[in-house]
């Protein structure tokens, strides 16, 4: 059975003590008011990442939200996979819109970062997801398709059953703007098709499938309410504890 996962974006927000408390915070929440077995992780800054593992206490799950795709070398700036998995981290996002628009990351780029990802042990949530023009001008099963294929379908079933993937139209991030719940379950549906042509029916099922667009407290629950969401990559909001973890808190019932 596939799991249910609400992961937290915090992106390039909050001072090292600013993370720390409000990590201290949504892990107490979590521990008091989750009631269901959903998975919870928060994607920090690298900054954050060993101090969070070590709050943690497997309440709540840290992942780190870029990689580079290379094991190591003379490349300054970047953190290795290596380097995040000996912080603590489990997860690690990949090909999130920003990476692809402001870093120019391609498929096959991201391809290389997901395999990397694996090798080391941590579980990628890779992100896909169109634009506002693609989804008007209708290519945006098109877009989706090749960004799966050239992204994550060259892994084996078995690596593949590793992989986390986020559904995220870029025209709902930070706008304000949701996908419907029928477009998003729409969209979802389609994704788990393709998963079932390339893998089969019981890999397919077994796929953890998350949005991620402008997702709140308010429209949570009709949400992960469509029969092909299984939880969502939250940005804004979990950068605010109680709309977080109300969140966490729509699997509860």
């Amino acid at each position: 059975m596939r799991k249910k996962i609400v992961a937290g974006n915090w992106k390039m927000n909050l001072e090292y003590s600013e993370g720390i408390s409000l990590f201290s915070e949504i892990v107490n929440m979590v521990r008091d008011e989750k009631k269901g077995d959903q998975t919870v992780v928060i994607c920090s800054p690298f900054i954050h990442l060993n101090s969070l593992a070590q709050l943690g206490n497997g309440i709540v799950k840290i992942g780190a939200q870029n990689c580079h795709q290379n094991e190591s070398g003379a490349y300054t700036g970047e953190i290795s996979a290596k380097m995040i998995k000996s912080t603590g981290s489990e997860y690690v996002l990949v090909g999130h819109s920003e990476r692809r628009q402001y870093f120019a990351e391609s498929d096959e780029l991201l391809a290389s970062k997901t395999v990397i990802a694996l090798q080391n042990n941590l579980v990628p949530i890779f992100c896909i997801g169109e634009t506002l023009d693609e989804r008007n001008n209708g290519s945006y099963y098109h877009v989706l398709e090749s960004q799966l294929e050239n992204g994550v379908f060259g892994l084996s079933a078995e690596d593949f059953g590793k992989v986390i993937l986020a559904y995220e139209p870029v025209w709902a991030i930070g706008t304000g703007l949701t996908a419907s719940p029928e477009q998003a379950q729409d969209i979802h549906a389609f994704i788990r098709a393709k998963i079932d042509a390339k893998y089969g029916m019981s890999v397919a099922d077994d796929t953890t499938i998350l949005y991620g667009g402008s997702c709140n407290p308010k429209n949570a629950a009709e949400l992960f309410a469509q029969p092909d969401i299984d939880g969502g990559l939250i940005g804004g909001a979990s950068l605010k504890s109680r709309d977080f973890v109300d969140i966490v808190k729509t699997f509860n019932s």
